[in-house]
């Protein structure tokens, strides 16, 4: 008898806060052949620079619009944030979700303690008006704190801004806007597709402390945490992140 072939899975990337598609580079070649990436830049980054949005429900249409089957769904920190949104509003666009150093809510809250203080959104955002590149700067060295690949990480962060180009002020204030007052976690206790979240155990845009959590949000989502990562594991743990990655996308084909 002829051996079974399975069919390709898409797998689409979705980037965080500043940054572009670009990002993924460094672990897409560790990845399979039938894993069918598409790698997308949300409005106003990288090759949709001129693409204007108002919220995250534009975010949501431009990634509806990549493709119209199920594919599973790669999230980092605030793609994160839209791709629930997407499952939300679109779930038959979703196999599945595998949420890298992101939160239903990035904002502290008086029944969700485990997030980052609504200040420093706002002092952030403030930083913009006077100087983009030196805010950017800041955000990028604090997504790396605590790693032990801290430097190696940043640099990799950077020559992805530089390859696609910064986005624009306005983007930037938008992505830090849908940061400050999005809160899905309503939207991911809804959910009926396979999750898996990913954490890096330095962390401190997203405690791993958050797990806890987000299983008693929705009880069957599979934890993953990098112990010695910190905001980007999928650069600084490329291996591991991989690792993970295809044994999810495995478990849906």
């Amino acid at each position: 008898m002829p051996t079974e072939t399975k069919s390709k899975i898409p797998c689409i990337f979705v980037h965080g806060w500043a940054m572009n598609s670009a990002v993924w580079e460094q672990c897409l070649p560790l990845l399979p052949d039938w894993m069918d990436v598409i790698r997308v830049d949300l409005p106003g980054h990288g090759t949709m620079s001129e693409v204007g949005a108002a919220g995250i429900d534009d975010y949501v249409q431009a990634l509806a619009a990549v493709i119209s089957r199920p594919a599973l769904w790669v999230g980092w920190s605030l793609g994160g944030l839209a791709v629930l949104q997407l499952a939300k509003y679109y779930p038959e666009r979703v196999a599945g979700l595998f949420m890298v150093a992101s939160t239903p809510c990035f904002v502290r809250q008086p029944d969700w303690p485990m997030a980052v203080e609504q200040k420093v959104f706002r002092q952030f955002a403030e930083s913009l008006e006077q100087d983009v590149d030196v805010t950017v700067k800041r955000f990028l060295a604090l997504q790396v704190k605590g790693s032990g690949t801290a430097m190696k990480t940043v640099r990799s962060l950077q020559q992805s801004l530089q390859q696609r180009g910064r986005p624009s002020i306005e983007a930037l204030k938008l992505g830090l806007g849908i940061l400050a007052s999005t809160d899905v976690r309503a939207e991911l206790c809804l959910i009926n597709r396979p999750v898996t979240w990913y954490l890096g155990g330095r962390d401190t845009l997203v405690p791993v402390v958050v797990a806890g959590e987000l299983t008693s949000l929705k009880a069957d989502i599979e934890i993953i945490v990098e112990e010695d990562a910190a905001h980007a594991p999928f650069i600084s743990h490329p291996d591991a992140f991989v690792t993970s990655l295809v044994n999810f996308a495995e478990s849906l084909r």
